[in-house]
Formats: C-alpha cells, structure tokens, sequence
C-alpha cells in the first residue's frame, strides 16, 4: 500500500473513531500506532516510539508534581486566599476565581485545576446566593487561556516547544507562552465581564459537589459526640466515615468506642446501627453498621481501601480539604525548583520534570502507589500513540501533499492567510477531537506550510498551541468542559455561545499578535 495512502486512511479512522466517542482514546492511539507498523508505514521501533519519548515523560511528570499540589492542600490554601479576599460583590468573586484558575491551570494542567477548584467554587456559590452555572463556564475557559501562561499549562505546549527545537533550532522558553497567554487570559476576562450575563446561561444543577469544609461539625451532630470527642483533623490526621460491608470478615467483630484496631493504626471514635448510637458498651458488627475511625491519613486510606468497609468520603478527598497539609512545604520548595530549572534551560524539560517527580517520593509527599495513580495514563498513552502518526505525515510526504493543496488553494496569498487557514482547520478539529491529537496532526502539515512559503516555523507553531487551547463550543471537546456541566446543569448547546467570540479572540491572537513577536 502507498506510504501517504495509508497514512491518511489511518488518520481518517482515528478522527472517526475519535468523534463516535465510542471507542476510549488510549485505544484509538495505540491502534494508529500498531496500524503504522502493520501497513509497512513505519518500522516497530519507531512506531512505539512514542512510549519513549520525552515529551511523554515530561507530561507524566508534571502529573505527579500537580498531584502532591493538591494533595497536600497547596490548592485548597491558594483558593481559600483568593476567594476569600473577593468579598460579596458576584463581579470581584468572578474575577478572582478566574485569575486563580488561570494561575494555577499555569502550573497544573486544565484538567488538574478545574477539578480542585470545582468543589470549592460550587459552595461558594451556593452561599453567595449564585447558580454554580454563572461560575463555572467561566471557571473552565478562564482556565484555557491560563494554560498559555507557561510551558507546564497544557500538554500541547511541551509538544510544540520539541516541535520548535526540532523545526527551528530552539525550543519555546517556560515563560514565552506567557506572551500570548496574559492577552487571552485579559481577553477572556473582559469578555465575561461584558457579555457573560447574557452568554452564560442559569441553570439547575443536577448534583452538587460536596463541601466538606464542616465535616467534623457534620460527624460531631451524627454521632452525638461532645465537643472533647471529635478528633481533630489536620495536617497529619484525620477521621473517616465507613459501612461494614456485606459478606465483610469484621462481621461478628467485637467493638466499642475507645477500642483501638487489630493493626494498632486507627481508633473507633463511636459506632452507629440504623437510627441507634452505640455509645459506651461492646457490640458485635453487622453488615451495614457505620463505624467512624480516627488515624493518619496514610493508615486510613490503607485500612478502607479494601472490600471489608464502604467509605462514606474517602480520606484522600478530606485531607485535600485541609489548607497546608503534610508535605505542603515541601512540595512548594520542589515546584519551585523545578519552575527555575525550567526557566533557566539548565536541564532538559523532562529532566527537570522527572526530578521533581522523584523528589515528591524521596521526601514522601507521596507513596509510590499515589504517583503511579496521579498520572493520567489515558493522556500519556494518547500523546504517545499519536506521536508516531505525526512522525508518519512527516517521512512519507503526506504533510506536504496535504500543505501543496493548502497552498494551490490559497493561490499567491501570503503567510498571514496561510496561517489563518491552519488556525482554522485547527479550531475546527480541537471542539471534535482531543486537542492534543489535533495538534500532533497539524504540527507537521503546518511546518511543511511554512517551509513552502520560506518563512520561519514559530509564528505557526505557537499559532498553533493557541488556537489549540480554544476547545470551547462542546462539552466532549476537553475534559475539563465536561467535569464543570453536571454540577452546573449545563446542555450541550450552552458552551458555543460564550465559545464563539472567546474563539474569534484566540483566532485574533493567532494570526495578528503572534506574527508580531514571532515574524514570519
């Protein structure tokens, strides 16, 4: 079969595959990998090559760092200060949850921020007397523009800054996406303020997240439990809610308040069956007896991960609860190091990136066990298996082809038109498709696009991470559009309206503000 021939049939059924939404993507990218060496387009070794690369290491990397972030409370402090200085006025509490998302998106990924800040901004909503629906469209397309505010904000941003090494000599610096970043970000911001109340819908949420910020207070009331008799929960410990479980070895257990566990790790603060508190004797436990335990938040995710208990609220939910957690320190200090290692380019990307995750286990912010958990394995798997299919419109000539015809119909028409032209295509595909995989297939047509014009390479590709962020007219265009729209209570058809003039902002600073820092 013909090299671009099958590279483009390959590409095609994984954009079908891709938009059915039937088929998962770490499936869909490790068939293109296979379908590449089974149909000759490339060897084995470099259709998995992509497993190995270091763009995919740096990317799992910052998972870990991101994770020990909002592990330890670094997130839930950083919200507490910031929301809590915004006061009554709805208009400052919008402003400062989308300036705090967009810093904090800067450093953990989109989907990292939105998911911490999600819990925190419903309550605050609820008690300000605001739908959760007019903060968290907001919340999720602020944080979009703030994944341009630094290298580590996106995925697709360390995919474009190796692509720029390899095309121009130089990859982009941490902070040069800032460039473009804190346009979108005051773009973003004055398009909500101006237009939101007629763009972002009020709606009914269909759940809510749960606030948790009063749990002792709730577990005091449930248990009947006199002030001496809460355990405190801080930075080293903790209280968990759980249910015997039926067919659970505890049955037939014999309990009572006080009683320390058979391990010797955690205490029955009190016990509850049906309506009744058991409080001061022995008792022996049944299927479905609610027993709340105090220990370390380690012994009580280790002690309730098992089939014995059903847990209420995990112990890793509760303990993001508490600002400034064990390991907090510790874990500013590796961010930190990791960001100058980062900015100075004394080490590589991944380098800087795999140390900072390797600190995070040395100085036991986390186990092993919650750093292999914390990476999102079905991004790491869809960077890698896509990787190769760019490698393939690159060595068999289909980039060029496909930039020949972009050019046969641009006519004599100059860069500036050539770009918009791949900014568009590129928006199109990033609301229908994961925008990673969007721009893996565009970086390659749009180098051969400015290689035929002789123009640099940099204006296109940093065009091309910017109109790559703007995945905001579907709730299935980035997972963090799709977190925000049940506790929300958002339709589908709410996202495009707010979209529609924040895409004509990112296509602006695509084609006109870009080609300005980056000439052509």
């Amino acid at each position: 079969m013909d090299p671009i021939a099958a590279t483009l049939g390959i590409l095609a059924l994984a954009v079908i595959a891709f938009l059915s939404n039937r088929v998962p993507l770490g499936a869909v990218a490790i068939g293109v990998a296979i379908a590449l060496w089974a149909t000759g387009v490339l060897d084995l070794v470099d259709a998995l090559a992509g497993f190995g690369d270091p763009t995919v290491l740096f990317i799992a990397a910052l998972f870990v760092v991101s994770e020990a972030l909002d592990a330890t409370g670094v997130t839930t402090w950083a919200a507490h200060q910031v929301i809590g200085r915004a006061g009554p006025s709805p208009r400052r509490l919008l402003i400062m949850i989308m300036l705090l998302v967009a810093a904090l998106t800067a450093l953990i990924s989109v989907n990292g921020s939105v998911a911490a800040l999600i819990p925190l901004v419903v309550v605050v909503a609820v008690r300000s007397g605001i739908a959760p629906s007019r903060l968290l469209l907001p919340l999720a397309f602020a944080a979009h523009a703030g994944s341009m505010l630094a290298l580590t904000g996106t995925p697709v941003n360390i995919i474009v800054s190796e692509a720029a090494n390899d095309a121009a000599g130089r990859p982009f610096g941490f902070f040069e996406f800032t460039i473009v970043g804190v346009p979108l970000v005051v773009g973003t911001l004055l398009i909500v303020m101006l237009f939101g109340n007629r763009l972002v819908p009020e709606r009914v949420p269909s759940a809510l997240a749960p606030d948790l910020s009063g749990h002792a207070q709730l577990l005091k009331k449930h248990y009947d439990l006199a002030t001496g008799e809460v355990p405190l929960v801080g930075t080293a410990n903790g209280v968990t809610e759980v249910l015997v479980a039926p067919r659970s070895s505890l049955i037939g257990t014999h309990v009572f308040p006080g009683m320390v566990s058979p391990s010797g790790d955690l205490v029955i603060v009190a016990a509850r069956r049906g309506g009744e508190i058991l409080r001061g004797r022995s008792t022996t436990l049944e299927a479905g007896d609610q027993l709340l335990l105090s220990g370390s938040w380690e012994d009580l995710r280790r002690h309730t991960s098992g089939p014995d208990v059903i847990v209420v609220d995990t112990p890793d939910e509760l303990r993001r609860t508490v600002p400034l957690g064990r390991g907090a320190r510790r874990t500013i200090v590796i961010l930190a190091a990791m960001v100058i290692l980062l900015a100075t380019g004394v080490v590589p990307p991944a380098v800087a990136a795999l140390l900072a995750g390797l600190a995070v286990v040395l100085t036991r912010v986390l186990n092993v066990r919650e750093t292999y958990r914390a990476i999102s394995w079905t991004t790491v798997v869809l960077v890698a298996g896509m990787i190769p299919l760019s490698t393939a419109f690159t060595s068999t000539g289909a980039a060029d082809l496909l930039a020949d015809g972009l050019l046969r119909m641009l006519g004599g028409a100059g860069p500036h038109l050539a770009l918009l032209l791949i900014c568009v295509i590129t928006l199109i595909l990033g609301q229908l498709i994961s925008n990673t995989a969007t721009v893996l297939i565009m970086i390659p047509v749009a180098l051969a696009l400015a290689a035929d014009l002789h123009v640099s390479a940099l204006p296109f590709l940093m065009a091309l991470t910017v109109t790559g962020a703007a995945a905001l007219f579907t709730p299935i265009a980035t997972p963090a559009n799709m977190m925000i729209m049940e506790p929300a209570g958002y339709r589908f058809g709410d996202y495009w309206k707010l979209g529609l003039p924040l895409a004509v902002l990112y296509l602006a600073v695509s084609v006109l503000f870009v080609p300005l820092i980056w000439p052509f």
